[in-house]
């Protein structure tokens, strides 16, 4: 969506001394706006940008060189000037004020004549390098990133997808920073279903700024209140290659390393940044393990708390003798033990992540074997209850993508295995698989690929099969399903 700008300027008047005169007024309380008024042989000029934002050695080479040394033609000045007086690989006739002041504030610079003003690219701004993100590192694969440079993102794209068929988009977001937006999809491939809808959603949003996706995915994501994502993201320019084929849309926000993809499935929760650059047997098996981990993180809490208050008599003697003689003292019900053990290993999570790097393991260190060990010795915590919470922990940082509702899944159905014990507990998960199976993302189902299961549906979701298997893409995001063709 195309936005409006705040300030109100005055159209160009094509008189030189009047256009420098407006940019000094709009300017004036920028510290960083610098102007070049220039004398050429037969005309004068001016050339305004942003310092530190363009690049100086451009604008001495490309622009300011060349038009002192150039005669224009007295009777068209500005043509004459655009064809054939400036060093520059892109250039544009400007055609209104706001125009240039959006040019020149990312990093263009604007040439004022007379008769009007052309813009020249000449960016300069400074950006992180590519390299590997470090919340998505492979053991095996591409190790290159995205960065926050959009345009740089969209090259790594278009270096793995070199087809006519990759069609990107530009919009823009945000009436105060005007943030570029590239919507990016195979047009042999897409759903046309979902970019119709994409672009739907995306055309009501009406904000001040845009500074990070996350912005766009909360206001075009389906199901906001979920605890389950329906929009995917990632730093990876190979698994965004990898949507692309598969016939999902990338949005790409200038600024931030995060790319959106859309439709997200529920399986999707569950795959490794490098499942297709390992053996299919290790990855088949790796994903087997991430569903295993992601029930035991958060039923093992509700199964112990059910078990414990409702049904002993399930648990094997020696294992109730020991549990009874473990809770004797305890200053806490089972179900309180629970929740403060919960709240206190996220804690440590937390502090570990916003922490240096050198403390956050110390911090690790020492929360969990130093404080953990001496409040079972001071009869606080017992040791059954701190031995469940840690195997769910460890468990749930197995499946990263679904930290958020593991965290809330986690302690609701221990407080629905405490209240009503294994009836609770079921229900509270009958509930929730009920919710997933009623979710899309985009007009897909969310679990497309077990509501019509195939063969071939099923070859990259709880398993992957191997390359030469795979014949078609997933169910639901292409209408265009041949992947592979028999030779």
């Amino acid at each position: 969506m195309q936005t409006k700008t705040d300030f109100s300027v005055k159209p160009l008047s094509g008189n030189l001394k009047d256009d420098i005169a407006q940019f000094k007024v709009i300017f004036a309380n920028q510290a960083l706006f610098r102007m070049r008024e220039l004398c050429c042989p037969n005309f004068e000029a001016a050339v305004i940008f942003f310092d530190g934002v363009a690049s100086s050695q451009m604008i001495s080479e490309s622009i300011i060189k060349p038009l002192l040394l150039f005669k224009a033609q007295k009777n068209d000045i500005l043509q004459s000037v655009y064809k054939s007086g400036i060093f520059s690989d892109e250039a544009a006739v400007a055609q209104s004020s706001q125009e240039i002041v959006k040019a020149i504030m990312y990093g263009d610079t604007a040439l004022l004549l007379p008769g009007g003003a052309i813009i020249l690219n000449t960016k300069g701004f400074s950006t992180r390098s590519i390299d590997e993100p470090k919340e998505e590192r492979v053991l095996q694969g591409p190790r290159e990133g995205f960065c926050e440079s959009v345009l740089k993102n969209l090259t790594l794209i278009l270096r793995r997808l070199t087809t006519p068929d990759l069609h990107l988009k530009k919009m823009t977001f945000g009436r105060s920073t005007s943030t570029s937006v590239f919507i990016c999809y195979l047009d042999n491939i897409v759903n046309k279903k979902v970019l119709n809808e994409l672009y739907r959603r995306l055309e009501k949003i009406d904000i001040d700024g845009v500074l990070d996706s996350n912005y766009l995915c909360e206001m075009i994501k389906d199901h906001p209140r979920s605890l389950f994502k329906t929009v995917g993201a990632t730093e990876r320019p190979d698994i965004i290659a990898a949507r692309l084929l598969e016939g999902r849309v990338a949005i790409f926000v200038d600024g931030t390393p995060s790319v959106l993809t859309v439709p997200y499935l529920f399986c999707e929760n569950f795959q490794s940044n490098d499942d297709y650059y390992l053996n299919y047997m290790l990855t088949s098996f790796s994903r087997i393990l991430r569903y295993v981990c992601f029930a035991i993180s958060v039923l093992v809490p509700a199964l112990y708390l059910s078990l414990v208050n409702y049904y002993p008599q399930l648990l094997p003697s020696f294992f109730l003798i020991t549990i009874s003689g473990a809770r004797q003292s305890m200053p806490f019900s089972s179900f309180l033990e629970c929740l403060l053990l919960i709240f206190v290993f996220h804690i440590l999570k937390e502090a570990g992540i916003r922490m240096p790097e050198s403390m956050g393991h110390a911090l690790s260190i020492v929360g969990g074997l130093v404080v953990g060990q001496a409040a079972v010795e001071a009869k606080i915590i017992s040791a059954p209850m701190l031995i469940v919470v840690a195997l769910s922990g460890i468990c749930g940082l197995v499946v990263t993508r679904l930290k958020s509702a593991i965290l809330y899944l986690r302690v609701i159905y221990a407080l629905a295995g405490a209240g009503l014990g294994l009836l609770g507990l079921f229900l509270a998960v009958t509930v929730t698989a009920a919710a997933v199976f009623n979710m899309s993302s985009f007009s897909v189902d969310y679990t497309v690929y077990l509501r019509a299961p195939s063969k071939q549906g099923l070859k990259d979701t709880v398993i992957r099969a191997p390359w030469n298997k795979m014949l078609t893409r997933p169910v639901g995001l292409s209408k265009n399903r041949t992947r592979e063709k028999r030779i």
